[in-house]
């Protein structure tokens, strides 16, 4: 069809600096006559086309053109460019690849480059199973087939689920799947890390009016952690240190010990923080804390001791 032939060549032009009448002739399997047709029309739509003789010569959408017709400025493309490469690096998505070269095709030769000042690779917050989980739920968001899966809780129980998958998304430092549980029969949100044997199913269904509010879920980190703690550490864990909390955190005491007051959701969620420096750093307050590590590892000498 001729308006599909139109949009092909446009996106030709878009892709590419400049295109030889041959050239489109070949590939669109249509005479040089048509072509130039072709040319007629897409400028008389209003997209400016130039024509050049010569050994160089062709056809070439006007410079600038590009982007002074959309609404969004050239910062705004290569930051939307930038972040999906961002996720391209953990999906390999080809949607996600198709919309990229659609997007960098709006941006002037060289200029994504110039954009690129911010960048994500989101790669290497992603196991190769998690990417795999990210492509399947991916595709069956789209598709709206249900997924089923064995769910894993804090305590190592694990339940059957199927779902019907609305969004995936990352947080912290893991990946999220959030959906409609048909098991339970409310909104519900997983951790990828947690689901075992996941499977996309034959089943289609009509994708619900709702949106991630909706969970009755509530995460800890939209509260305030509810218990404060003093760490002192050592000269050796000051890169670390400065990597893991806030400057204003962090004080350096007269004998180089480095004093950090941080807060943890919970006492168990402190004493794992804690125990991960190893004897790099000790809790000096609360008592209450001290004392749980005490006795924490008092049970770590028991095991060890067997």
């Amino acid at each position: 069809m001729k308006l599909d032939r139109l949009l092909a060549i446009t996106m030709a032009l878009l892709n590419k600096k400049r295109i030889g009448a041959a050239e489109l002739a070949e590939r669109f399997e249509v005479s040089l006559r048509t072509v130039y047709r072709d040319m007629e029309a897409i400028n008389a739509a209003g997209i400016p086309i130039a024509s050049f003789a010569g050994l160089d010569g062709g056809y070439e959408i006007m410079e600038g053109y590009r982007l002074e017709r959309q609404s969004l400025s050239l910062d705004d493309f290569s930051s939307i460019y930038n972040a999906l490469r961002g996720m391209q690096s953990v999906s390999n998505d080809q949607d996600i690849a198709g919309l990229l070269d659609r997007i960098g095709s709006l941006i002037p030769a060289g200029k994504a480059e110039e954009g690129g000042t911010l960048n994500m690779d989101l790669q290497w917050l992603s196991k190769p199973a998690d990417k795999e989980k990210i492509r399947l739920l991916h595709g069956s968001i789209k598709e709206s087939r249900l997924v089923a899966f064995d769910y894993m809780d804090y305590y190592g129980q694990e339940t059957g689920r199927r779902i019907e998958p609305m969004g995936i998304y990352l947080k912290g430092n893991a990946w999220y799947v959030w959906g409609y549980c048909l098991t339970r029969l409310d909104v519900r949100v997983f951790r990828l890390s947690r689901i075992n044997r996941l499977e996309r199913l034959q089943e289609g269904f009509s994708r619900r009016p709702l949106v991630l509010e909706d969970s009755p879920v509530k995460w800890p980190q939209e509260h305030e952690p509810r218990i404060e703690a003093t760490l002192h550490f050592n000269q050796s864990m000051k890169t670390k240190v400065r990597d893991e909390f806030e400057p204003e955190q962090i004080t350096a005491l007269e004998d180089g010990t480095i004093k950090v007051i941080a807060r943890f959701y919970s006492e168990e969620a402190a004493l794992r923080r804690a125990l991960g420096y190893g004897k790099d750093a000790v809790i000096v307050e609360p008592k209450k804390l001290v004392d749980a590590m005490k006795a924490h590892l008092a049970d770590l000498a028991r095991l060890y001791q067997q």
